[in-house]
């Protein structure tokens, strides 16, 4: 598929990171502290009856993150 933001992705997809904005500098650094970095596989849990948030698993690990921040990690729907 084409590549897309992680803010697009629907429950159930499985999602490869390709590339991570430059800025906000202080959300890429969060990010990458929770293991969200080019190549790692992202899988769509859960999206919250309003939209926002939305529950993802990277590796091993559950995360809530917020569809403003997902705008800025492009990916790869697999």
């Amino acid at each position: 598929m084409s590549p897309t933001t992680l803010a697009n992705a629907q429950v159930g997809e499985v999602c490869l990171v390709t590339e991570i904005a430059q800025k906000p500098i202080e959300l890429r650094s969060r990010l990458h502290a929770m293991g969200i970095i080019p190549g790692a596989n992202i899988q769509i849990l859960r999206i919250a009856p309003l939209g926002d948030p939305m529950q993802i698993k990277v590796g091993g690990t559950l995360l809530s993150m917020r569809k403003i921040d997902a705008q800025i990690i492009k990916v790869q729907i697999q």
